[in-house]
């Protein structure tokens, strides 16, 4: 369990996290969604332990952050989005010294690193250099490492940056897999992508300039948009004020343009306010090249709390 209360990290007046405050609770996965320099890493780096807080407090598993760091880490597990595998030792030495780092030795540190190679899928691996693995492979290898000494808590921090689509899905497949294998597993998972936070995440809160914005499961900071559906238009043209305020008339919600061409808004699902606005908009003379209408995602909650898109953070 991870417990944060007004949590703030100062470097001279940069505030890079302003009085933060969550909790997490055992067995559950719990996102920081927001762009880079939200503040995200800065906090993960307060609660291992790696930097002091400027003031605030936190607990995990009962333990006090401040008071108790060495207990902290021998409780929590890590994976930070720089590789740190030493890539001229072989995928089994990796993880040999790692465990010996957390006491583990003989039988006991040799079948914790089967397990956990096997868990991953590197275990035909173990004897291969790490420098001639794949990127995804490389960050399986990093996960396998975090999760070695069987941690109670995991914080993951933006796990699958730089990765392919492929390897993404593949990574997101394999924390399923361990969350089925240990089920009071606690993870705290950074990330700036959507898509991840909305497949791996039980809760999530919304970070932006050191501030968490809003907290709840991902459908339900959805429903709170009381919106439902994304309409995405684009148009052959620039989009003028009067035609703007017409949309908004219609039931556009949140709109927001692209250079002008492309257009984007929320709107009450059942109204047809997409199709609505798309013949608005040819009968006043622009000439739709796409009409697309889903469901809202996360991207439209954070522009919500920020007015601004979170791919332009």
């Amino acid at each position: 369990m991870i417990e944060v209360l007004e949590l703030s990290k100062k470097f001279g007046d940069v505030v890079a996290d302003d009085a933060v405050s969550f909790t997490v609770r055992a067995g559950e996965t719990f996102g920081l969604l927001g762009p880079n320099g939200a503040g995200k890493t800065t906090l993960i780096r307060m609660l291992t332990t790696l930097l002091s807080p400027t003031s605030g407090t936190a607990k995990i598993q009962g333990l006090d952050l401040r008071k108790q760091k060495a207990a902290v880490r021998a409780v929590i597990g890590t994976v930070s989005q720089a590789v740190t595998t030493d890539e001229n030792l072989t995928v089994r030495e990796n993880l040999s010294v790692q465990g010996k780092m957390y006491g583990l030795s003989g039988r006991t540190l040799a079948v914790r690193i089967e397990q956990r190679l096997r868990e991953v899928g590197l275990w035909d691996r173990r004897h291969q250099l790490t420098k001639a693995l794949s990127g995804g492979m490389r960050r399986r290898l990093e996960i396998a490492r975090g999760v070695l000494h069987s941690p109670q808590v995991l914080f993951l921090d933006e796990p699958t940056t730089g990765l392919d689509p492929q390897s993404r899905r593949a990574i997101w497949e394999m924390f399923g897999e361990l969350k089925a294998l240990d089920p009071a597993l606690c993870i705290l998972l950074t990330t700036h992508s959507m898509d991840e936070a909305d497949v791996l995440c039980d809760r999530l809160a919304i970070m932006d300039r050191g501030r968490i914005l809003c907290e709840g499961s991902p459908e339900a900071l959805k429903r709170a948009l009381h919106t439902g559906e994304r309409v995405e238009l684009e148009i052959d043209g620039r989009l003028a004020d009067a035609d703007g305020e017409a949309l908004c008339a219609l039931g556009a919600v949140n709109l927001r343009t692209d250079s002008g061409r492309g257009i984007e808004f929320q709107a009450r699902p059942g109204e047809g306010v997409g199709r609505r606005a798309a013949q608005l908009l040819e009968g006043r003379g622009y000439r739709i090249r796409h009409l697309t209408i889903a469901p809202v995602s996360l991207e439209d909650v954070f522009f919500s709390h920020t007015g601004r898109a979170l791919r332009d953070a």
